[in-house]
């Protein structure tokens, strides 16, 4: 959500300016572009150094992840985790990837009894909610633990930080 994003910056002026352009477009954005859009100097700099943090977050959610499996303090986290969701967030697709690899990616992700299926109908949470319960699910405990995901794969990061 961009205009969001924008809004929260106090820069929604140039939204109009921003849902011209595709996600790499945007993240591509340099001075010299955006002076060329005549947007002010104050605000130039402001959008390149948040697209600046927009392109750190997977290091940032890896440092999180580190940090909340040392036990430390939640509320730091919690509060990245925050303002993160509220900024642009492309979804993440394996354009490289075989389909065998990406079913055995979705099964080590996904166990088989955390998957719901139609036939379940509407106890297809409840039966989710007790598989989380009853199984013990790989890389919640101890140390990172799991596959390493894909560089880019940001609401996969995401998940797996909000997971521990």
């Amino acid at each position: 959500d961009v205009p969001a994003w924008l809004k929260s910056l106090r820069l929604h002026k140039y939204a109009a300016l921003f849902s011209q352009m595709t996600y790499e477009e945007m993240m591509a954005l340099t001075e010299c572009q955006l002076e060329a859009q005549n947007v002010t100097k104050g605000a130039r700099h402001k959008i390149v150094i948040s697209i600046q943090k927009l392109k750190e977050r997977q290091n940032l959610l890896k440092s999180l992840e580190r940090d909340i499996l040392e036990g430390g303090n939640l509320r730091v986290p919690l509060q990245e985790l925050h303002q993160m969701i509220l900024t642009p967030i492309k979804a993440y697709s394996s354009q490289n990837s075989s389909t065998e690899e990406h079913s055995r990616d979705a099964e080590s992700h996904h166990p088989s009894s955390l998957m719901g299926s139609d036939s379940q109908g509407s106890d297809c949470k409840d039966s989710a909610a007790a598989g989380m319960q009853q199984h013990h699910l790989p890389g919640c405990e101890g140390e990172s633990g799991g596959a390493p995901l894909p560089e880019g794969d940001l609401p996969g990061q995401f998940t797996r930080v909000m997971g521990k």
